[in-house]
């Protein structure tokens, strides 16, 4: 589960009502209820599954 960093906003949102996406800062995706950034990191589990770790902040480039 996901949680909207804004504040204001605070919405939880499930992995598949959200698209990840790279729009140049890293990973992230945008709270459809009010499009702030929120970013993740992607990881692979041992079977090769991608798994999304939600972060505070933006990641290091």
């Amino acid at each position: 589960m996901f949680t909207c960093r804004n504040q204001s906003c605070d919405a939880k949102w499930e992995l598949a009502d959200v698209l990840i996406k790279n729009e140049g800062q890293g990973l992230l995706f945008r709270c459809p209820m009010c499009g702030a950034r929120n970013y993740v990191e992607r990881f692979d589990d041992e079977e090769g599954n991608v798994l999304y770790e939600q972060i505070d902040g933006r990641p290091f480039q």
